[in-house]
Parts: structure tokens; C-alpha cells; sequence
């Protein structure tokens, strides 16, 4: 029964008197109560990090009937610079709150929105019980403590890319997301992108033949996002931010500019600089078009790479190059010296090229083939935001689940290791996720939590 059905039966069934529960309810690992809504109901959604992705992403659930936000979790109130040219963005809990609750003036009927509430400590926000889902938009040293303590109270989660910070804690994401039956969606949303989809497919199907070599290319330096990045000297903390909760897991740092907001990728405590940020997708879709969604590769070789020198600010690589080799020979030429984009080369001279706006091949006729009845179709999906709410309706998984989006971003982890320790090849066994004889780098695979906010 669709959608549609379903909601003229319910009508049938109200006016005979009979009453439909708005959800059904399951009990996952003997600990949390898992709601998903019956097609009649609505999903209570909370936002934990209002800042830049936060801010172009969250109208996606705000334009979707089947949403409600309720609240927004942020140790800042409300502060500028959270984008390009100075000033053009402003971040924080009230400045969610506000445009939730402008939209929903707007576009939902008189008496059915009550209000979005702010919280600034997420924790608080997750002991509700009307919440059933979160949206995790914060930086990356964040996103495992809080995955974990979400998914041990029963809701679903949409986190963003990358999926954490470090190996071991994408492992224990993605196993606390299976352990407690919840829908877990990372924001990988070029798995929502036709061009990139179409390529997998003729790739996957064996349209250019054996896959010779992919190239992969990156952007690289470090972008000044906020127009603060000169301004490294410890300050005193703004009013408007908790600055120890905002750094939670992290070591301590005194407050500075440069660093919040959005230049915190490149400080290694924080992010993994573009080797993670671009990873997570590009990296992404190799594996998505290799079928090695749960697995990884077997080796990363001709590791190089160019890193500021002891005691910088910014201390994530800035220029680097490396292969990936997967256990069928397959080699992907990973840089941020290549075009921006995947080329994938095939047999007979057989390529095909693509990023988010472009779609190239040889032949050009390539392009146009799509997959016959009997070959291969990958999911479809158009939003990813809203394919995170259809699975949560359905009970199925997302078009990139926990497992998923660890597996994607563990060879960029990797990359930064050999870096760090700078090797220029790592063995890799991705069965045990373990580097093989190599005890130093698996000492890299995790790192500690800062107290309190350990998990």
C-alpha cells in the first residue's frame, strides 16, 4: 500500500470510528525503542551543529511534509563568518531556530508547528522522547560521540561526511548503528547524484571492459572559509559559544579564530583536511563502482605528500599523492594534482570521466547506454535526505548506511597515517581492519577521547 492509499484508508477508518497508531514501535538490542511512523505520521527531527552545511542542507527536511524539526542543538548562540566572504553566514542554535520557524510560518497551516527549541548541550536535546531522529552536521571529531550516545537511545541518525575521525571510530559507529536497528545515513549525497550513479552502473557492468586504472583528483591547500585564518593567536572565549563543549572529545586548545568556525578541517584534532573531506566522497564512489562496499583496499602505495612543518596552525596535508591497490589489481591514482572528478580507464582505450557536472566518455556513445533488464541496477536515489526519511518509513537500509560510509573513508584515514609517519606504503587487511606489520600505524587507528565527553 503507497503513501496515497494508505492515507484515504486511514480516512475511511477514522470516520468509522476506528483509531490508527501514528507509530509502531520495535525494541532493538534489548536497550532502545526504535520508532518508525506509520505512513500517517510525522518524523520529529533534531538538528545537532547549526553551522555552513547545516545551513544548506536542513532546508531539504524543512520542505519535507513528512518532517518536523523540533529543535537545534549548538554551543554557539549566534556568530558570523561561517562562510566564504567574510561574514556572509551567520551559525549557531537561534539562528536555526529562527529559520526553522520562518519556513514553517511560511509554507505549514496555522496551529500545526509549535515552535523549534534550542538546546546548547545535545545531550539534553536526545532525552526526548517525541524526538525520533537526528541530524548530526558538526565537525568531524564530534560525530562518534554522538552517533553513539543517539543510537543507544533508539533514534535514527543522518550524519555527515566524513563518517568520523579516525578508523576505530567509524568501526564502532557503524556496529552501534547494526546493534541498535536504527536507519543510519551518512551525508555522502553524491550516491543521490545521477552522472555519478550512471557511472557506477556502466562501470559495474563491464561497459569499458576490465577497469585498467581509476584517476582521482582533489582539491588541495587550505581554504580561508571563514576570513579568519591570520587570526591564530589565543583570544577570549565569545559569550556566544560554550568553546569546552564545542571541543567535547578533543584535545584542549585555546580559542582562536582561524579555527572556528569551518577552519577547523585543517587542524589534525579536529578534521583530516582535504585527504578526508574530498575522501568521503570521492573515494566514495570507487568503491561504490568496484562493489567493494564492504571491504576495501589491500594496499596503499607511492604515498607522497607535502605538510606544514612542526608547530603550524594548520597541520593537515595540503598537497599529497597515493594509490590505492585492490585485491583484484584494480588501481586507483589518487591526487590533488589530477582534475577534480573520477576517470575510470577501461580496455580498448574505453574511458569515462565524472564529476558533479560533467559526464564524459570515449566513445561518446558511452554516455548514452543505460543498463539492459538483465544487468545490474543500483539503488536510485535523488535527495539523500529524503531517501534517510524513506528508509526510516520502510525499515530498509539508505542508499550509504554506517557501514558504508566507514569503508569509504578509511582508506583516506589510512593516507593521512602513512603521511604522518612517513611511509610510503601500508599494507592493509580490510577484513581484520588492521595495517599488517606495522604496530605504530595501528596505534594511529584510534585515538582518546577527552573527559568528559568520552563515550
Amino acid at each position: 500500500m503507497n503513501r496515497r492509499e494508505f492515507l484515504a484508508k486511514s480516512a475511511v477508518a477514522a470516520a468509522a470510528g476506528f483509531a490508527l497508531p501514528a507509530f509502531t514501535s520495535c525494541v532493538s538490542s534489548g536497550r532502545s525503542l526504535v520508532r518508525r511512523p506509520a505512513p500517517s505520521g510525522r518524523i520529529n527531527l533534531g538538528v545537532i551543529g547549526y553551522g555552513t552545511i547545516a545551513t544548506t542542507t536542513v532546508p531539504n527536511f524543512l520542505s519535507d511534509d513528512r518532517v518536523q524539526v523540533v529543535a537545534i542543538a549548538d554551543p554557539v548562540t549566534d556568530m558570523p563568518h561561517y562562510g566564504e566572504k567574510k561574514g556572509q553566514w551567520r551559525g549557531g542554535r537561534l539562528v536555526g531556530a529562527q529559520a526553522v520557524e520562518k519556513y514553517y510560518a511560511e509554507f505549514r497551516p496555522a496551529g500545526t508547528f509549535k515552535g523549534c527549541r534550542v538546546y546548547e548541550d545535545f545531550r539534553a536535546m536526545l532525552d526526548r522522547e517525541d524526538l525520533d531522529a537526528v541530524y548530526i552536521a558538526t565537525p568531524d571529531h564530534w560525530h562518534c560521540a554522538m552517533a553513539l550516545l543517539a543510537a543507544r537511545k533508539g533514534k535514527h541518525i543522518y550524519c555527515q561526511k566524513p563518517l568520523a575521525l579516525t578508523v576505530g571510530e567509524g568501526r564502532r559507529i557503524a556496529d552501534a548503528a547494526q546493534a541498535a536497528g536504527i536507519t543510519f545515513q551518512v551525508g555522502s549525497q553524491q550516491r543521490s547524484m545521477e552522472y555519478f550513479r550512471r557511472a557506477c552502473e556502466l562501470v559495474r557492468n563491464g561497459r569499458l571492459g576490465r577497469i585498467q586504472e581509476i584517476v582521482v583528483g582533489y582539491p588541495g591547500g587550505n581554504r580561508d572559509w571563514s576570513g579568519l585564518a591570520v587570526q591564530q593567536a589565543p583570544q577570549p572565549v565569545p559569550p556566544e559559544m560554550n568553546w569546552d563543549l564545542w571541543l567535547g572529545p578533543a584535545p584542549v586548545h585555546p580559542y582562536a579564530p582561524a579555527l572556528h568556525p569551518m577552519n577547523w578541517r585543517y587542524h589534525f584534532d579536529f578534521g583530516g583536511g582535504w585527504m578526508t573531506d574530498w575522501g568521503a566522497h570521492q573515494i566514495d564512489i570507487v568503491q561504490w563502482a568496484l562493489g567493494a562496499d564492504a571491504t576495501g583496499p589491500v594496499a596503499l602505495e607511492n604515498v607522497t605528500a607535502s605538510i606544514p612543518p612542526p608547530g603550524a596552525f594548520f597541520n593537515t596535508a595540503n598537497d599529497f599523492a597515493y594509490d590505492l591497490v585492490y585485491a583484484d589489481g584494480v588501481r586507483a591514482k589518487v591526487s590533488n594534482r589530477h582534475r577534480k572528478g573520477l576517470l575510470f580507464k577501461g580496455e580498448n582505450g574505453r574511458t569515462l570521466f565524472v564529476e558533479r557536472s560533467a559526464f564524459e566518455s570515449n566513445p561518446e556513445s558511452l554516455r548514452r547506454e543505460r543498463p539492459g533488464p538483465g544487468e545490474l541496477h543500483l539503488p536510485e536515489s535523488h535527495l539523500q535526505e529524503g531517501n534517510f526519511i524513506d528508509c526510516i518509513y520502510r525499515g530498509r537500509p539508505p542508499i550509504t548506511p554506517a557501514e558504508t560510509g566507514h569503508r569509504s573513508i578509511t582508506p583516506s584515514h589510512l593516507a593521512n597515517i602513512a603521511i604522518r609517519l612517513g611511509r610510503s606504503r601500508l599494507r592493509w587487511d580490510p577484513a581484520a581492519e588492521r595495517v599488517i606489520g606495522d604496530d605504530e600505524a595501528n596505534r594511529m587507528l584510534s585515538r582518546p577521547m577527552r573527559r568528559p565527553y568520552a563515550v
